[in-house]
C-alpha cells in the first residue's frame, strides 16, 4: 500500500499553482482547489486517505482562501497526528514574469487593491511567511507548462519511496542573477573558462572538449572532492531534520560552460549507490535541458 501523502500546493498568483496541480491529478493525485487551510485536515478525514482509502491528495491553497502562515502550521500538526506526510510546493516567479502572464491572459488579480504591480508586491509580502515554510520551490518565471510538469514529476514521481531526499543541482550564470531557489552555493568563477578559447565558446558544459577542459584542470578536481565530502557530511543531516528537498546551486559567468560541466558531474558523483533522487537543471541553456 502507498505510504498515505498530502501535497499543499501554493504560491503566488499567476505561477503556476494551477499547472502543477494539472500535473499531480494526471500522477494519481485526488485533487482539491482553493481549499481554506483550517478545512485541509477535515478533508483528509472525509476522504479516508489516513486509512488508505485514497492514499495521495494534493490540495491548493491560496489568497482566493485567505491562507496564512498559522494556519498551514496547524494543518501540518493534524496530519502529522494521523501519519500523513505533508509536503508544502510553493509556485514562485518573479515581478516581470507574473505581470506578463496577467497581462496576457487578461485573468483579475485576487488582490482587489491598488495596480497590479502593487498587487503582486502586497500578495508577495503576505506569503513571505509561507515561502519559508515550503519544502519545495519552483521558480516558474523562465518555464514553460512542460518545464513546470517536468519539475513537479521530478519531484513528487516516485512515491514508493517518498522519504528519499531528492537533490537538484542547479548551474547558472551569475550575470543573469542567482537562482531565486537555492538552498546551497556555490561559485565556479575561480576555475579555468573555456570561454576564452575560440574553439570551446560556441559549446556547452554539455559537449565533451568543454567537459574535458574543466574537469581535467588540478582545481577542479580537488573543488569537487571537498564539495562530495561536505554534501556527505551535510545530507544525512537535512534529512535527519526532516526536509526532503535539497537544491544545489552551482554558478559561474555566463552559466554555459564551468557551471554546467560542475553541475553535471556533481549529478554523477551523487547518483551511483546512494540513498538520494538526484536531477540536473541548466537555468541559463537555451532549452533548459532536466538529466
Amino acid at each position: 500500500m502507498t505510504e498515505p501523502r498530502v501535497i499543499i500546493v501554493t504560491g503566488l498568483s499567476g505561477a503556476g499553482r494551477s499547472q502543477a496541480a494539472n500535473a499531480l491529478e494526471d500522477m494519481g493525485y485526488f485533487v482539491v482547489d482553493n481549499l481554506p487551510p483550517s478545512l485541509i485536515v477535515d478533508v483528509v478525514d472525509r476522504i479516508g486517505t489516513a486509512d488508505g482509502a485514497r492514499s495521495r491528495v494534493a490540495t491548493v491553497v491560496d489568497t482566493r482562501g485567505g491562507v496564512t502562515a498559522d494556519q498551514l502550521e496547524e494543518a501540518l500538526a493534524g496530519l502529522s497526528d494521523r501519519s500523513v506526510l505533508a509536503t508544502i510546493l510553493y509556485l514562485d516567479a518573479d515581478d516581470a514574469a507574473l505581470s506578463r502572464r496577467f497581462e496576457e491572459t487578461r485573468r483579475t488579480h485576487p488582490v482587489t487593491e491598488g495596480t497590479l504591480a502593487e498587487k503582486i508586491a502586497i500578495e508577495r509580502a503576505a506569503f513571505e511567511d509561507i515561502r519559508g515554510m515550503a519544502d519545495v520551490i519552483i521558480d516558474t518565471s523562465d518555464l514553460t507548462v512542460h518545464d513546470l510538469r517536468r519539475r513537479v514529476e521530478a519531484a513528487f514521481g516516485d512515491e514508493a519511496d517518498a522519504q528519499r531526499m531528492r537533490i537538484n543541482v542547479v548551474s547558472f550564470g551569475f550575470k543573469r542573477g542567482v537562482p531565486r531557489v537555492v538552498d546551497v552555493m556555490f561559485d565556479v568563477r575561480f576555475l579555468p573558462n573555456p570561454h576564452w578559447d575560440p574553439k570551446l565558446r560556441p559549446q556547452t558544459g554539455l559537449d565533451d572538449p568543454v567537459r574535458t577542459y574543466v574537469l581535467d584542470d588540478a582545481d577542479t578536481q580537488a573543488f569537487l572532492a571537498q564539495l562530495e565530502g561536505m554534501l556527505e557530511f551535510l545530507v544525512p543531516r537535512y534529512r535527519s531534520e526532516g526536509k526532503s528537498y535539497l537544491t544545489i546551486g552551482i554558478g559561474c559567468t555566463g552559466g554555459r560552460h564551468r557551471s554546467v560541466a560542475i553541475a553535471e558531474e556533481l549529478g554523477r558523483r551523487l547518483s551511483p549507490g546512494s540513498e538520494v533522487d538526484v536531477t540536473v537543471a541548466h537555468r541559463d541553456l537555451p532549452d533548459r535541458p532536466v538529466s
